[in-house]
């Protein structure tokens, strides 16, 4: 399968925003009152939001390409700590977004195995996530070598209180 990630730059944050968008969108409008999503989507993927974050050297945006076409993204911040770890020594991937007809196709492995080699290359000890309790992505996780932690929360306002329940994964790299 011909799949990169490449480096979101000027040129490319609107592809970034409407792809992490779609994607969200397929994947996720459930856990929101009404199925609304804009409080994350507003969070998440403004211009302005996106800009800040790229010049933000802690932060890693890419698409995700098959061939030459966008099928979704990733965010990793480079250093943030996860209890007894430090941010020396952990990686987050904050979101790994796929559009919904690219998933299921081995695509999410190879991804992640990029985010690993990406976190090792940055001498990280501990690559780690949060993920919904319920759903699919939980499974997909502990099959490609991530642990349960503890658990955690999705804490922004309009979430339904019964999908609310997330998992912390940590990875030991």
């Amino acid at each position: 399968m011909d799949i990169s990630l490449e480096p979101i730059s000027p040129e490319t944050i609107d592809t970034y925003i409407s792809v992490g968008i779609k994607s969200y969108n397929e994947h996720y409008p459930h856990l929101w009152d009404n199925e609304d999503t804009s409080t994350y989507i507003n969070k998440n993927f403004t211009k302005k939001g996106v800009e800040r974050e790229l010049s933000d050297g802690n932060n890693a945006h890419f698409l995700i390409y098959l061939k030459d076409r966008a099928i979704g993204i990733v965010k990793l911040v480079k250093n943030c700590s996860i209890d007894e770890f430090s941010n020396e020594e952990s990686l987050l991937a904050e979101k790994i977004y796929l559009l919904k007809a690219y998933a299921g196709k081995g695509i999410g492995k190879i991804v992640l195995q990029y985010i690993e080699n990406h976190a090792k290359n940055l001498n990280k000890r501990i690559l780690w996530l949060d993920t919904m309790q319920k759903g699919n992505p939980i499974n997909f996780y502990l099959k490609n070598g991530f642990h349960i932690k503890r658990e955690s929360e999705l804490t922004l306002t309009g979430a339904k209180p019964s999908e609310r329940a997330m998992w912390i994964l940590t990875k030991p790299l």
